[in-house]
């Protein structure tokens, strides 16, 4: 008898474990970014610029870089973007979270495979490693995630990171 009971808590136990790992993988690190700009990085001087941006919803966490999304709308037409601005040759939008239904990594994905969306630079290194990544539609909604650049890679998987990378802050990499 003294084995069900243990069997039976231990399972309790897993699920309720279970339960709240979900929870806080899907819900408990996220918080809602307020008022946020959206920049893209110029041709002309290699900085960052705020656009014009209506609408906007932003999550972030701070367990991660790269766990940043956002969406807005923008009247920025991709023939005006794609003339001042940097843009990307390929990038993938990150999955976000289910309930955060502005952002459909799928949806942003086939648009900018049909030619619909371009990919801009939203900047270099907005923490070690990591680059934010604007895609803009046709129709003028926009997206933001972060990706990790060529430094991000090797220094969180423990490569050497090598002269080409800023030093590493302390407590990244290896």
């Amino acid at each position: 008898m003294s084995g069900k009971i243990a069997g039976i808590a231990i399972l309790i136990s897993a699920l309720i474990a279970g339960a709240a790992l979900y929870y806080l993988q899907i819900y408990g690190f996220y918080e809602s970014v307020v008022d946020e700009e959206v920049t893209l990085v110029s041709l002309t001087t290699d900085e960052r610029e705020p656009i014009a941006i209506a609408d906007f919803q932003g999550i972030d966490a701070d367990s991660s870089p790269i766990r940043y999304r956002a969406c807005f709308t923008t009247d920025l037409s991709l023939g005006e973007a794609g003339a001042a601005y940097v843009q990307l040759d390929v990038a993938t939008p990150r999955n976000a979270p289910g309930w955060f239904d502005c952002f459909d990594a799928e949806g942003i994905a086939a648009e900018l495979e049909s030619g619909k969306a371009q990919v801009f630079l939203g900047g270099k290194n907005v923490a070690y490693g990591v680059d934010r990544i604007v895609a803009i539609t046709e129709d003028g909604r926009g997206y933001v995630w972060h990706e990790l650049n060529d430094c991000g890679e090797k220094a969180y998987d423990g490569t050497v990171v090598g002269e080409e990378c800023p030093p590493l802050p302390e407590g990244v990499g290896g």
